[in-house]
């Protein structure tokens, strides 16, 4: 009976310890790569001679480093609303009861997210190629925007499968226009899944460099681009203080996330109850 009984918490301790490696692998290049940013010497190695802030001086002093933040900040900002603008509107729609074939419009929507990006990045870089949109901030936009778009349909869809359609049924009955029902009634109560689809089109965007390897030119390096060809010409400790950066505001991003959907399941049961 003892034996019986401790296989299972010895099994749970397995599964712990093999979670924990896990999130070590994981987690090992985010652990060797911060350190390093503090380096004091220009080279890539442990143990170090010193600590210094002076990689992170050189990136916010340097005007090629700050003109590919500009641009991704750029980017990013104008990709988001046109994705999150776009992304609901597809949502309301594909959730609708009449909607016709809507699997296979949401299969079109969400192709982006399955579609290899290198591949989405030849066919962009062709189109846009055609209609003058290489080497400028705003083909960058729309090409962000098309990768961006599935993250909010994803979650403002599965937000709107726990809402109750009978309220804008009741909102009609009473005068209210289809507009003005979904900007009063409908916007409040998917609100968390509209800000978190946003979240993820906007860091999809501040994090996207292969399409922009193939679209951008020298004045609209974004701060990947700048990374990866910082990586292939001169290796420097500064690309590590950029990496840490972009760790901190992804943290920051996922964090966001997280507290925006636990505040729509509350929101869920809140109107289950």
């Amino acid at each position: 009976m003892t034996n019986f009984l401790s296989f299972p918490r010895l099994f749970s301790i397995l599964l712990w310890l093999a979670g924990g490696l896990v999130i070590l692998f994981l987690i090992a290049p985010i652990v060797a790569i911060v350190p390093l940013s503090f380096n004091a010497e220009p080279f890539f190695t442990y143990p170090m001679p010193g600590l210094s802030l002076r990689w992170y001086r050189e990136f916010f002093d340097s005007n090629v480093w700050q003109l590919a933040l500009k641009n991704s900040i750029i980017v990013a900002v104008f990709a988001t609303l046109l994705s999150t603008f776009l992304g609901t509107l597809a949502a309301i729609g594909l959730s609708r009861p009449s909607c016709p074939a809507r699997a296979t419009l949401t299969a079109i929507l969400i192709s982006p997210m399955i579609v290899p990006v290198i591949v989405s990045a030849v066919g962009i870089y062709y189109a846009f190629a055609a209609v003058g949109l290489l080497n400028s901030l705003t083909g960058l936009v729309l090409a962000h925007t098309a990768i961006g778009a599935p993250f909010v349909v994803i979650t403002v869809t599965a937000t709107l499968a726990s809402f109750d359609h009978n309220l804008m049924r009741a909102a009609s009955s009473l005068g209210a226009a289809p507009v003005e029902a979904t900007l009063r009634i409908m916007l409040p109560v998917i609100a968390p899944g509209v800000a978190s689809g946003a979240l993820f089109a906007f860091v999809t965007s501040f994090d996207e460099v292969v399409i922009a390897l193939f679209i951008a030119g020298s004045e609209e390096r974004t701060l990947p681009r700048q990374m990866w060809s910082g990586v292939r010409e001169t290796l420097s400790p500064t690309i590590a203080a950029v990496a840490t950066l972009l760790i901190l505001f992804s943290t920051l991003f996922l964090a966001t996330i997280q507290w925006l959907q636990r505040r729509a399941e509350r929101q869920k049961i809140a109107h289950r109850d």
